[in-house]
């Protein structure tokens, strides 16, 4: 038995090897995939994680609430914050200009006097609030006691961003109505208690009550967010181990059309054996492909600028998804070549499907960003399968434990599809 196998295997490898560009193929189609695919998504991903938006700040302002806009900009991971123009400090009519031209999505222009306005109107809240008299509360009624802050958007600008810019703002307005209102509160409250007249800063001033802690929810130390590199290195290696269903389709149909199949079966043993040879050599194939794609994402695309590939901690868990991948896309490979009755069937039933199972897998584009219907079909996808087991190790942090269920799914449809294989082989034998 085992020398029969071994004879299958060594039949198989020397097919393979002697189709170079078949070879070629396999292994070179993938990395370009790799590198073409992860070049255009970067900028998308960048999007969904709403970073780096160009914006130019004009403050016109001078005061409390300007600076503090300024700092928040200049500080959030958000903006891609500028003041200048050309070199120069840009004012309202340069910064119309340049988001006029493209040079930024947002401009955001701070007038003159906002500071005064927030603290007029905080000064008259508080006076309508404690019916102080407005003499002791130094209340000057001239002037206007609100503020216009002007956005300049970009046609092209998402709505999302306009919305993430204005959420900012009212924090930082909120912000500074806040600081002085209780600045307000504690000269008024001095008035009163004149121990407390000599106190030379307002506490909450020199604090900020509450804070915000961004913790992402993975094992990991890394903070490590899904870009790219991130998605488009696994799933496009989980592709190209399936698309090797399409050399293992040509090989069966193609010993069917020379009739080679049908001396194999004069041989005393049992299609398993026969498949076997397949079945071990493109697995091979796939760990190969696994290891070059994987070399990509940790040398290759750094290169370019993008980030570097992030494997986590499970090198165990790695392993046992990919060994699994492997085998479901071997088995895939046997199921379309033995249903296929010509190599041009094969070809487009196995190009066809797989780019379908792909689709519905989360390959082209990550699940999470699909519609809720889409979402609840990708999970009958093999893809999928994998295609999760890999976030959760690549960006959860996750163990070997925590991938698998999604393993042993992919191992059990590669049992079903060599299960079906040889049911629909036995039926053709007796035709």
């Amino acid at each position: 038995m085992i020398s029969k196998l071994a004879a299958s295997v060594r039949k198989e490898y020397l097919l393979l090897v002697r189709d170079r560009m078949g070879l070629s193929i396999l292994f070179l189609m993938p990395m370009v995939l790799i590198f073409v695919m992860t070049l255009i998504q970067d900028s998308a991903f960048k999007t969904l994680n709403e970073k780096g938006i160009p914006v130019v700040f004009v403050n016109n302002d001078k005061d409390s609430l300007g600076f503090l806009i300024e700092k928040g900009l200049r500080n959030n991971d958000l903006c891609s914050y500028s003041d200048s123009i050309h070199g120069r400090p840009a004012t309202a009519e340069t910064a119309r200009q340049a988001v006029a031209e493209g040079r930024f999505l947002i401009g955001i222009i701070i007038p003159e006097g906002a500071t005064a306005a927030v603290r007029k109107n905080v000064n008259k809240l508080i006076r309508e609030t404690i019916d102080i008299d407005a003499q002791s509360m130094k209340y000057d009624s001239s002037g206007s006691d609100s503020a216009e802050i002007d956005i300049l958007i970009d046609p092209v600008a998402k709505k999302s961003f306009v919305t993430a810019i204005t959420s900012s703002l009212r924090e930082f307005i909120s912000e500074t109505k806040t600081k002085i209102m209780f600045g307000t509160f504690s000269r008024q409250i001095a008035e009163i208690i004149p121990d407390k007249a000599r106190e030379p800063k307002n506490a909450f001033t020199e604090s900020q009550i509450i804070k915000y802690r961004e913790i992402y929810a993975s094992k990991t130390a890394k903070m490590i967010v899904p870009n790219a590199v991130q998605h488009n290195v696994p799933a496009w290696t989980i592709f190209a181990m399936f698309f090797i269903a399409i050399p293992i389709t040509g090989s069966i149909v193609k010993e069917k059309s020379e009739g080679s199949v049908f001396r194999l079966r004069t041989m005393p043993s049992s299609y398993l054996i026969l498949t076997g040879g397949k079945l071990i050599v493109y697995l091979g194939v796939c760990l190969v492909q696994f290891l070059l794609m994987i070399s990509v994402g940790l040398y290759f695309l750094p290169m370019l600028g993008l980030p570097s590939l992030v494997l986590g901690s499970s090198f165990w868990g790695i392993g046992i998804l990919t060994l699994a991948t492997a085998l479901a896309a071997t088995g895939y490979g046997v199921l379309v070549g033995t249903l296929a009755t010509t190599e041009q069937q094969g070809a487009i039933m196995g190009s066809l499907s797989i780019l379908l199972l792909s689709a519905l897998g989360g390959i082209w584009v990550p699940t999470y960003v699909m519609p809720e219907s889409m979402r609840a079909i990708s999970v009958f996808s093999p893809m999928n399968w994998s295609l999760d087991g890999y976030y959760k190790l690549f960006l959860r942090g996750s163990n070997a434990m925590a991938i698998l269920a999604d393993a042993m799914k992919l191992v059990a449809f590669s049992i079903a599809t060599m299960a079906i294989s040889s049911f629909t082989n036995r039926i053709k034998r007796k035709v």
